[in-house]
């Protein structure tokens, strides 16, 4: 049975979910003050049920990368992911002008059960000059609360139309040269002690190399924290409709230098949205206390049903 939640929602800044004594998730809306940084909502932090932060913020490496958080390297020449951009044949370039910025516009539904969180946020992507270029709709749901077995459960939906008179390109620095490098699409940094983490995925695979580029149903990354003797494992799911997308998508991860996941919806190859069409994604995000191996993740993704 799903424990019950407490949401505190702070007009214009944040919403905050609460449960088994610990606060979970902490959605960010409010603008960030950095452009440079690509403004946009985020979650951070994002706990397990026994209070361990499972997300980094603002790491010294990539000041943009910010929890979990919706992002897009290559959007026809724009960067709605942040900080440098990858330029054929150039490589990372500092070029602030690329630089675009999701902003909130309203909830456009905002639901709260005893035991669950589902919101629907309308928002617009815009060009560094600030004209639209897209409209999104996205629903975020916290839901399957069991402290019996530390875990619990957030959904992340989106629809995203294309409102310029022109197509819309979506790509990564991969597409644009750099090998194994298709990071793009909903983005997880996780916190500097999860670094060397364990990689693991469906059929028994585990370590980075396995999954790197791979398409699969879901990836489980488990880390080690500091100061306390705790594991956790994230571990984050393809809704079965994301089969049937506008584009195949592909896993981005790394251990080594920094802990990261990706769920790549232009990996290897680009993709064209035209001008008036949109395009759905759903994925999951399960949150567990301790180190999951392989059949307890399979078990508990299967227990919750889409």
């Amino acid at each position: 049975m799903s424990h019950p939640i407490t949401v505190t929602h702070r007009h214009g800044e944040n919403i905050s979910v609460s449960a088994a004594g610990s606060e979970i998730l902490n959605y960010v809306y409010k603008p960030d003050p950095v452009e440079y940084e690509s403004r946009k909502p985020y979650v951070h932090p994002l706990r397990t049920l026994a209070g361990n932060t499972v997300t980094g913020y603002r790491p010294n490496d990539h000041r943009w990368h910010k929890g979990l958080q919706l992002t897009a390297s290559h959007v026809s020449g724009q960067n709605f992911w942040g900080g440098h951009s990858y330029v054929t044949g150039e490589g990372y370039r500092e070029l602030p002008e690329r630089i675009g910025s999701m902003r909130h516009d309203e909830f456009e539904s905002f639901e709260v059960e005893t035991d669950e969180l589902r919101f629907t946020e309308k928002l617009h992507w815009l060009h560094n000059d600030g004209t639209p270029w897209a409209r999104e709709h996205r629903t975020i749901r916290v839901h399957s609360v069991e402290p019996e077995r530390g875990s619990w459960a957030l959904d992340w939906s989106i629809r995203l139309v294309n409102v310029r008179e022109q197509p819309l390109r979506f790509g990564s620095p991969t597409t644009a040269g750099r090998e194994m490098a298709g990071y793009t699409g909903l983005h997880w940094r996780g916190p500097r002690e999860f670094t060397g983490g364990e990689v693991l995925g469906p059929g028994g695979i585990s370590g980075e190399a396995g999954m790197m580029g791979r398409q699969a149903r879901w990836l489980g990354f488990v880390g080690e924290h500091d100061e306390v003797d705790r594991c956790s494992t994230v571990v984050f799911e393809h809704a079965p409709a994301n089969d049937h997308a506008i584009h195949e998508s592909h896993w981005f991860v790394r251990s080594e230098p920094t802990p990261a996941v990706a769920l790549s919806w232009a990996f290897f190859e680009e993709f064209e949205l035209p001008p008036g069409k949109g395009f759905s994604y759903t994925y999951r995000i399960l949150l567990a206390d301790g180190a999951r191996d392989h059949e307890q993740i399979e078990r508990e993704l299967d227990e919750h049903s889409w």
